[in-house]
């Protein structure tokens, strides 16, 4: 598992007071995606961790549609930084 590719975009002093905006929630799923990501490329048969990738994926998906309908221009930066394509919205 390669620790370097998570993402530490955020600085310590900014997780200590952001750590519930859709932001921090967002980048904290996504390192969550990539480690469960990794994980089961190593054990194809997990099928609790797929359960668990699949919770974290529809919840990350919330947030961001969330973003995207309230403020559109903190949307497309966060989506830059994390280098992940626009979504449909529904």
């Amino acid at each position: 598992m390669v620790k370097n590719s998570f993402i530490s975009i955020i600085s310590q002093e900014e997780k200590e007071e952001n750590k519930g905006s859709v932001e921090f929630q967002v980048l904290s799923f996504t390192n969550k995606i990539r480690r469960l990501t990794s994980h089961l490329e190593l054990h194809r048969k997990d099928y609790l961790s797929q359960r668990g990738l699949r919770k974290i994926l529809g919840k990350r998906q919330r947030l961001l549609s969330y973003l995207s309908k309230k403020n559109k221009i903190r949307y497309k930066s966060l989506i830059t930084q994390l280098g992940m394509r626009e979504s449909k919205i529904r």
